[in-house]
Protein backbone atom coordinates (compact mmCIF):
# COMPACT_ATOMS: atom_id res chain seq x y z
CA UNK A 1 0.00 0.00 0.00
CA UNK A 2 2.78 2.31 0.60
CA UNK A 3 3.56 2.25 -3.08
CA UNK A 4 -0.05 3.05 -3.86
CA UNK A 5 0.03 6.00 -1.48
CA UNK A 6 3.27 7.09 -3.00
CA UNK A 7 1.77 6.87 -6.50
CA UNK A 8 -1.27 8.81 -5.36
CA UNK A 9 0.98 11.47 -3.83
CA UNK A 10 2.92 11.76 -7.07
CA UNK A 11 -0.16 12.06 -9.12
CA UNK A 12 -1.32 15.31 -7.53
CA UNK A 13 2.18 16.71 -7.97
CA UNK A 14 2.22 15.69 -11.62
CA UNK A 15 -1.20 17.18 -12.02
CA UNK A 16 -0.02 20.33 -10.32
CA UNK A 17 3.09 20.64 -12.55
CA UNK A 18 0.95 19.97 -15.63
CA UNK A 19 -1.45 22.64 -14.47
CA UNK A 20 1.43 25.05 -13.91
CA UNK A 21 2.76 24.28 -17.38
CA UNK A 22 -0.66 24.81 -18.91
CA UNK A 23 -1.15 27.96 -16.78
CA UNK A 24 2.18 29.33 -17.98
CA UNK A 25 1.11 28.56 -21.57
CA UNK A 26 -2.12 30.38 -20.95
CA UNK A 27 -0.25 33.25 -19.33
CA UNK A 28 2.07 33.43 -22.29
CA UNK A 29 -0.77 33.29 -24.69
CA UNK A 30 -2.57 35.99 -22.70
CA UNK A 31 0.60 38.09 -22.73
CA UNK A 32 1.05 37.41 -26.44
CA UNK A 33 -2.58 38.29 -27.06
CA UNK A 34 -2.15 41.48 -25.06
CA UNK A 35 0.96 42.43 -27.08
CA UNK A 36 -0.83 41.57 -30.30
CA UNK A 37 -3.85 43.67 -29.30
CA UNK A 38 -1.58 46.53 -28.27
CA UNK A 39 0.22 46.35 -31.63
CA UNK A 40 -3.10 46.38 -33.51
CA UNK A 41 -4.27 49.34 -31.45
CA UNK A 42 -1.08 51.31 -32.19
CA UNK A 43 -1.39 50.53 -35.91
CA UNK A 44 -5.02 51.62 -35.90
CA UNK A 45 -4.15 54.86 -34.14
CA UNK A 46 -1.36 55.53 -36.66
CA UNK A 47 -3.75 54.88 -39.56
CA UNK A 48 -6.36 57.21 -38.04
CA UNK A 49 -3.71 59.93 -37.64
CA UNK A 50 -2.56 59.50 -41.25
CA UNK A 51 -6.14 59.68 -42.46
CA UNK A 52 -6.75 62.83 -40.41
CA UNK A 53 -3.68 64.49 -41.97
CA UNK A 54 -4.79 63.43 -45.45
CA UNK A 55 -8.25 64.92 -44.88
CA UNK A 56 -6.76 68.17 -43.54
CA UNK A 57 -4.59 68.46 -46.67
CA UNK A 58 -7.57 67.76 -48.94
CA UNK A 59 -9.64 70.40 -47.15
CA UNK A 60 -6.79 72.92 -47.41
CA UNK A 61 -6.36 72.14 -51.13
CA UNK A 62 -10.11 72.43 -51.68
CA UNK A 63 -10.14 75.91 -50.14
CA UNK A 64 -6.97 76.93 -51.93
CA UNK A 65 -7.63 75.42 -55.36
CA UNK A 66 -11.36 74.77 -55.33
CA UNK A 67 -11.93 77.79 -57.51
CA UNK A 68 -9.29 76.67 -60.02
CA UNK A 69 -11.71 75.98 -62.90
CA UNK A 70 -13.74 79.12 -62.18
CA UNK A 71 -10.59 81.24 -62.12
CA UNK A 72 -9.31 79.65 -65.34
CA UNK A 73 -12.55 80.42 -67.14
CA UNK A 74 -12.67 83.95 -65.69
CA UNK A 75 -9.36 84.72 -67.37
CA UNK A 76 -11.26 84.73 -70.68
CA UNK A 77 -13.21 87.78 -69.44
CA UNK A 78 -9.99 89.63 -68.69
CA UNK A 79 -8.55 88.64 -72.09
CA UNK A 80 -11.68 89.82 -73.89
CA UNK A 81 -11.64 93.17 -72.08
CA UNK A 82 -8.03 93.67 -73.10
CA UNK A 83 -8.75 92.69 -76.73
CA UNK A 84 -11.81 94.94 -76.87
CA UNK A 85 -9.80 97.88 -75.55
CA UNK A 86 -7.07 97.34 -78.16
CA UNK A 87 -9.59 96.87 -80.98
CA UNK A 88 -11.42 100.07 -80.04
CA UNK A 89 -8.16 102.02 -79.89
CA UNK A 90 -7.17 100.80 -83.36
CA UNK A 91 -10.57 101.26 -85.06
CA UNK A 92 -10.38 104.18 -87.50
CA UNK A 93 -14.11 105.03 -87.39
CA UNK A 94 -14.23 105.05 -83.60
CA UNK A 95 -11.17 107.30 -83.32
CA UNK A 96 -13.35 110.19 -84.48
CA UNK A 97 -15.79 109.69 -81.61
CA UNK A 98 -15.32 112.33 -78.92
CA UNK A 99 -16.37 109.90 -76.12
CA UNK A 100 -13.83 107.27 -77.07
CA UNK A 101 -11.44 108.25 -74.23
CA UNK A 102 -14.17 107.91 -71.58
CA UNK A 103 -15.21 104.54 -72.97
CA UNK A 104 -11.64 103.19 -72.91
CA UNK A 105 -11.19 104.61 -69.41
CA UNK A 106 -14.27 102.70 -68.20
CA UNK A 107 -13.05 99.47 -69.76
CA UNK A 108 -9.67 100.03 -68.05
CA UNK A 109 -11.42 100.51 -64.67
CA UNK A 110 -13.30 97.22 -65.12
CA UNK A 111 -10.07 95.50 -66.14
CA UNK A 112 -8.24 96.81 -63.05
CA UNK A 113 -11.11 95.75 -60.77
CA UNK A 114 -10.99 92.23 -62.18
CA UNK A 115 -7.20 92.10 -61.73
CA UNK A 116 -7.53 93.25 -58.09
CA UNK A 117 -10.15 90.53 -57.47
CA UNK A 118 -7.72 87.99 -58.92
CA UNK A 119 -4.88 89.27 -56.74
CA UNK A 120 -7.02 89.07 -53.58
CA UNK A 121 -7.65 85.44 -54.49
CA UNK A 122 -3.92 84.69 -55.00
CA UNK A 123 -4.14 84.76 -58.79
CA UNK A 124 -1.10 86.56 -60.14
CA UNK A 125 0.09 87.36 -63.64
CA UNK A 126 3.31 85.65 -64.74
CA UNK A 127 6.00 88.24 -65.45
CA UNK A 128 7.47 87.76 -68.93
CA UNK A 129 9.20 91.10 -69.53
CA UNK A 130 12.78 90.30 -70.67
CA UNK A 131 12.69 87.00 -68.78
CA UNK A 132 14.37 83.76 -69.81
CA UNK A 133 11.96 81.25 -71.34
CA UNK A 134 10.77 78.72 -68.73
CA UNK A 135 8.76 75.77 -70.14
CA UNK A 136 7.05 75.35 -66.75
CA UNK A 137 5.53 78.85 -67.00
CA UNK A 138 5.65 79.79 -70.68
CA UNK A 139 4.50 78.31 -73.95
CA UNK A 140 6.53 79.35 -76.99
CA UNK A 141 4.30 80.26 -79.91
CA UNK A 142 7.05 81.52 -82.19
CA UNK A 143 10.76 82.17 -82.41
CA UNK A 144 12.09 85.47 -83.68
CA UNK A 145 15.64 85.97 -84.88
CA UNK A 146 17.25 88.75 -82.90
CA UNK A 147 20.95 89.58 -82.64
CA UNK A 148 20.45 92.17 -79.89
CA UNK A 149 19.10 89.69 -77.34
CA UNK A 150 20.41 86.41 -75.95
CA UNK A 151 18.61 83.33 -77.37
CA UNK A 152 15.81 82.09 -75.12
CA UNK A 153 14.76 85.55 -73.89
CA UNK A 154 11.07 86.39 -74.22
CA UNK A 155 10.55 89.18 -76.74
CA UNK A 156 6.76 89.43 -76.82
CA UNK A 157 3.82 88.26 -74.75
CA UNK A 158 0.97 87.06 -76.93
CA UNK A 159 -1.33 86.08 -74.06
CA UNK A 160 -0.75 86.62 -70.34
CA UNK A 161 -0.18 83.61 -68.11
CA UNK A 162 -1.38 83.29 -64.51
CA UNK A 163 -0.56 81.38 -61.34
CA UNK A 164 -2.99 80.54 -58.54
CA UNK A 165 -0.86 80.25 -55.43
CA UNK A 166 2.06 78.05 -56.46
CA UNK A 167 0.09 76.25 -59.15
CA UNK A 168 0.07 77.16 -62.84
CA UNK A 169 -3.37 78.36 -63.89
CA UNK A 170 -2.46 79.11 -67.51
CA UNK A 171 0.93 79.37 -69.22
CA UNK A 172 1.96 82.63 -70.85
CA UNK A 173 1.97 82.43 -74.64
CA UNK A 174 5.17 84.10 -75.82
CA UNK A 175 7.56 84.76 -78.69
CA UNK A 176 11.15 83.84 -77.92
CA UNK A 177 14.43 85.14 -79.33
CA UNK A 178 16.57 82.75 -81.30
CA UNK A 179 20.08 83.08 -82.64
CA UNK A 180 20.23 84.53 -86.10
CA UNK A 181 21.47 81.94 -88.55
CA UNK A 182 23.54 83.22 -91.47
CA UNK A 183 22.68 82.03 -94.98
CA UNK A 184 25.94 80.04 -95.33
CA UNK A 185 25.28 78.19 -92.04
CA UNK A 186 21.70 77.53 -93.11
CA UNK A 187 22.85 76.01 -96.42
CA UNK A 188 25.42 73.83 -94.61
CA UNK A 189 22.72 72.57 -92.21
CA UNK A 190 20.46 71.66 -95.15
CA UNK A 191 23.31 69.72 -96.80
CA UNK A 192 23.99 67.83 -93.55
CA UNK A 193 20.29 66.91 -93.21
CA UNK A 194 20.32 65.33 -96.68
Amino acid sequence: MSTDVKNEAEKPEEIQSKQEASDSKEERSVEEKLKESEDKLLRSLAEIENQRRRFEKEIKDAFEFGSFNFAKESLAILDNLHRAKEAIKNDETLKENKDLGKFIENITIIEKDLISIFERNKIKKIDTDKKKFNPNLHQAMSEIENVNVEPGIILQEIQAGYMIGDRLLRPALVSVAKKKVSKSNENEEKKEDK
